[in-house]
């Protein structure tokens, strides 16, 4: 299962929910909803040099995807969805 971070109020994680809705292949965790979810999030992001450009450019880094096997991506093509504008 690829798991997304994310937030309803986040264009492009909203695209991304269009994609995955109804699929079971995909769980997407809304980080703005609860404060676990946000600190699940955080400790991602904290420790993955694949949030260093995010942050630099003082972007949250969402839609964020964890594959199957743990890679963690920011590119919706990884998680083999459309990229969104």
């Amino acid at each position: 299962m690829i798991k997304i971070y994310g937030m309803d109020t986040c264009p492009g994680c909203v695209e991304v929910q269009k994609q995955i809705k109804g699929n079971e292949n995909f769980e997407f965790i809304d980080i703005g909803k609860h404060v676990m979810n946000l600190k699940e999030f955080l400790r991602l992001r904290d420790k993955e040099a694949v949030f260093d450009e995010a942050k630099a450019g003082g972007y949250i880094g969402i839609p964020c995807f964890v594959l199957e096997g743990g890679r963690i991506s920011l590119d919706p093509k990884d998680a083999g969805l459309k990229n969104f504008e």
